[in-house]
């Protein structure tokens, strides 16, 4: 067979040979990213919750903080007042003790507004499992919790 009858039966396209180890190349490195990238994803979301969950705790410390003199009752309903130091206090002595899954954790904020619940900001440091090159200090990710005082 000539060459020239291989171009009239390809349509005159002429000849379709070639490596496809650049596409396979090409489409490996994209799924090898996609993988990183959700990953990477996937552990965020995993420290946020663990940072939630650090809030949530020291909160709920805050949240019992209150003295027994502060605890009153008026017939009805027994009430306690919170005091911003002792839900400071509080929560950074829950935070001394609790283990951490992330990084550099900080009590960024604890206290009260009304007296009846403690409300605690704490920040993280989050660091990428495999694109540490990208983020090389890290993300700072920060959480905040409320809880309230309640007797029943």
């Amino acid at each position: 067979m000539s060459a020239g009858t291989a171009k009239a039966r390809n349509g005159g396209r002429g000849s379709e040979e070639g490596s496809i180890l650049p596409l396979v190349a090409a489409f490996t490195a994209l799924a090898l990213a996609l993988i990183l990238v959700a990953a990477a994803a996937s552990s965020l979301y995993l420290d946020n919750k663990r940072l939630y969950s650090l809030a949530d705790g020291a909160a709920l410390a805050g949240a019992q903080s209150f003295a027994l003199e502060e605890v009153s009752f008026d017939g009805e309903h027994v009430t306690a007042r919170l005091q911003s130091g002792a839900v400071e206090q509080a929560a950074a002595d829950f935070l001394a003790v609790a283990p951490h899954a992330v990084g550099d954790v900080t009590l960024v904020r604890a206290g009260t507004d009304d007296g009846m619940s403690a409300s605690v900001t704490v920040a993280g440091v989050w660091r990428a499992p495999y694109l540490s090159p990208f983020f090389p200090e890290g993300v700072r990710i920060e959480a905040t919790s409320v809880a309230r005082t309640a007797f029943r």
